[in-house]
């Protein structure tokens, strides 16, 4: 079967990870319920034509090959649900048609809205179970597994969700490995495909070029993943009920001028944080500092002193985040394996750096017992070396992750300062605009606030509002977070009209 021949050639180790975790659930789910009892919604975009081929090898592999000639599929046996519409791109027609003439799709074409529509042909062919093709991050999947049950007042089915946990650079990773055909208006810089009223192409992608037409790179070129919705045109709900065109600001990624959020990541590496022997002081204190400078921290993470759990984690954030920060694992030792995880994450050797010997050389003369060759080596071809005259030994940069050496809240505080000054005018860590916050305090319960707070998160997307109790019998804390005080005030005011006068005080 040629997709999984083609994952199986491929270098890509967290591809092949999250290929085989995808046919274990679609396996899983052939092995639940019968052919007969399961559909595919298929809808032409880029994830659920990753899960067209994922289906077709699961189907593969689940029948064994001895069923098929030659090892080929020559036709795909699952109902195939198509909702077609007039808002629908034609370039998706035609693809989506294409697709079900080549792998012979059994389909079964929807023209009127998806509950209705689904409810009739379910209603005239019921089954069990339907794959779909959405991912974390998908506005309609909060709080889907890979097996879930449709919501209330939807037909009873359970939705699979075999590619759950796959990123926009899995997708893509996928798709370009296996050869595979796919709609044509990713190659024009769309990179979330909605309805012809919703969607251009991303900014992100756009050539410049003397001509007047505006040309795009391919949506596989789009350096961050968590932007490929930024084609969408949306409009965000107000606090009175009406609609506006969007204002992104506060926690989403790009606004009306095309300035967008910064996030970062931070890993620790260090057995000894892992294990309790030490308090971790050193990440939650970069947070602080990268979220006084306008920057989010999309995640943190502690892992053990081991290559591959150092690279597996560089590789993830990467990806994901604008600036990697890692601390801890850096020197002599042999449990300072910091350096050679991030070698590993870009796919590189360590190699002596001359430059860098010779400044260890001048550092530690002959004090050192070990092998001065080792301390200097970095990954190579990626790494810059930041120098500043308050620095002893100069910070290490390997595109956009950082490996700071400070062990102490004090020798953070010095290199954090140093690399604000070297690379805060380059825009590597350029200082953007700073959060806004207020916060409320009330004795209400959480059941009488969970659903007022749940509309109002709706309601203001591009705000971030948590809750909090610093203990179990103390009032709820509430916080309003975001670059724009107007909007948090409107939002606070919006809460506080939902209940009885008095209910929230505000906290300095």
């Amino acid at each position: 079967m040629e997709i999984d021949k083609a994952i199986g050639e491929s270098d890509d180790r967290r591809l092949k990870t999250k290929y085989n975790n995808a046919i274990y659930v679609i396996k899983r789910a052939l092995a639940l319920y019968s052919i007969e009892e399961v559909a595919f919604s298929f809808n032409g975009g880029k994830d659920s034509t990753v899960l067209l081929h994922l289906l077709r090898a699961g189907y593969f592999l689940h029948r064994g090959e001895q069923s098929f000639s030659n090892g080929v599929l020559t036709d795909f046996p699952i109902r195939t649900i198509y909702f077609e519409s007039t808002s629908v791109f034609p370039e998706i027609n035609t693809f989506t048609y294409d697709m079900a003439k080549a792998y012979g799709l059994q389909m079964d074409i929807i023209r009127s809205d998806f509950k209705s529509g689904l409810e009739a042909s379910l209603k005239a062919k019921p089954i069990r179970a339907i794959f779909l093709g959405v991912r974390i991050g998908d506005p309609t999947v909060v709080g889907q597994e890979q097996f879930s049950p449709s919501s209330p007042g939807w037909p009873p089915f359970m939705r699979v969700n075999a590619i759950l946990d796959w990123s926009y650079r899995d997708v893509w990773a996928f798709l370009l490995t296996c050869k595979v055909q796919y709609c044509s208006l990713y190659d024009q810089g769309y990179t979330s495909i909605g309805s012809i009223y919703d969607t251009v192409p991303n900014a992100l992608l756009s050539i410049s070029n003397t001509s007047n037409k505006e040309k795009f790179k391919p949506a596989y070129l789009l350096p961050d993943g968590r932007l490929e919705r930024a084609g969408r045109v949306k409009k965000i709900s107000t606090l009175d009920g009406t609609r506006s065109p969007a204002v992104i600001n506060g926690l989403d990624n790009v606004d009306s001028l095309g300035n967008r959020m910064f996030t970062s990541s931070v890993i620790g590496v260090g057995d000894e944080i892992l294990f309790g022997t030490v308090e971790d002081q050193l990440g939650p204190s970069l947070c602080k500092k990268l979220h006084s400078i306008g920057w989010f921290t999309s995640q943190t993470a502690v892992v053990r002193n081991d290559i591959d759990s150092v690279a597996e984690e560089v590789e993830r954030c990467k990806s994901t985040s604008d600036m990697v920060f890692l601390y801890g694992g850096v020197g002599p030792l042999h449990s300072d394996v910091t350096l050679a995880g991030v070698a590993k994450a870009f796919g590189v050797r360590l190699a002596p750096d001359e430059e860098f010997e010779e400044l260890l050389r001048h550092l530690i003369g002959d004090h050192c017992t070990g092998d001065r060759n080792e301390m200097a080596q970095l990954p190579e071809g990626i790494t810059e070396l930041l120098h500043h005259k308050k620095l002893p030994v100069p910070l290490i940069k390997c595109h956009n992750v950082i490996v700071l050496s400070a062990t102490n809240a004090t020798e953070l505080d010095k290199q954090w300062d140093c690399l604000i000054e070297l690379t805060g005018s380059d825009g590597c860590l350029v200082k953007m605009e700073p959060y806004s916050s207020k916060r409320l305090t009330t004795t209400l319960t959480d059941v009488e606030t969970a659903q007022p707070l749940s509309k109002l998160c709706l309601e203001c997307p591009d705000l971030y509002i948590g809750c909090f109790r610093k203990s179990r019998q103390g009032p709820l804390v509430i916080r309003f977070e975001g670059k724009d005080p107007a909007r948090i005030q409107a939002a606070v005011e919006a809460l506080c009209k939902k209940f009885h006068p008095g209910a929230f005080s505000e906290v300095n």
